[in-house]
C-alpha cells in the first residue's frame, strides 16, 4: 500500500490521495486543477477509475498467478484499456490539453503493461499517448531515479 509520511508526523495512504496531496502542495504546476471546480472532479472521476478498475487487476499480475488467472486480469485490463482509448480519443492527456497526477498515474499502469508483456498494439491512441508522457523531462528524471531508463 502506498503511504506518505509528512513532516507533521500524519500519514496518507493510497495513490490517489496521496498524489492530490503532492500537486495541491505545489498548486502552481498544474497537476490538479483547483479544488471545487468541475475540472478538479473530473481528475477524480480518472484518479478513482485508474485506482479501482486498472491497479487492481495490475496485482494479480505481480503475485504468482496461475495460467487462467493471468489470462482473466489481462482481459480485464484491456477492457478497461479499450475504454480509456476511447476516453482519450483526440485529447492530449486524460483531462484535455494539461499533464495532471492522473497521467502521472496512469503511466505508472502504461510502464507495468510493458512489464507484464500487455500487448498494446490494439490501442494505438494509448501507445502515442505513453510515448508522449515518457518524453517529458521530468517523466525521464523520475524514471531514471527508479533505474526504470539511463
Amino acid at each position: 500500500m502506498p503511504a506518505l509520511k509528512l513532516d507533521d508526523g500524519g500519514t496518507l495512504t493510497e495513490g490517489p490521495a496521496i498524489v492530490q496531496y503532492l500537486a495541491d502542495q505545489k498548486p502552481e504546476s498544474g497537476l490538479a486543477p483547483p479544488n471545487g471546480t468541475f475540472a478538479r472532479y473530473k481528475l477524480q472521476e480518472w484518479l478513482t477509475f485508474i485506482n479501482g478498475e486498472v491497479h487492481k487487476p495490475f496485482g494479480t499480475l505481480f503475485g504468482n498467478p496461475s495460467e487462467g488467472e493471468q489470462k482473466q486480469a489481462i482481459e480485464k485490463i484491456n477492457k478497461r484499456f479499450a475504454y480509456v482509448e476511447k476516453e482519450l480519443g483526440d485529447k492530449q492527456f486524460l483531462t484535455g490539453d494539461s499533464f495532471t497526477v492522473a497521467d502521472a498515474y496512469f503511466f505508472v499502469m502504461l510502464n507495468w503493461a510493458h512489464l507484464h508483456k500487455v500487448d498494446l498494439k490494439p490501442f494505438p491512441k494509448l501507445e502515442a499517448y505513453f510515448a508522449r508522457v515518457r518524453s517529458r523531462p521530468h517523466v525521464h528524471e523520475a524514471m531514471k531515479e527508479e533505474g526504470l531508463v539511463k
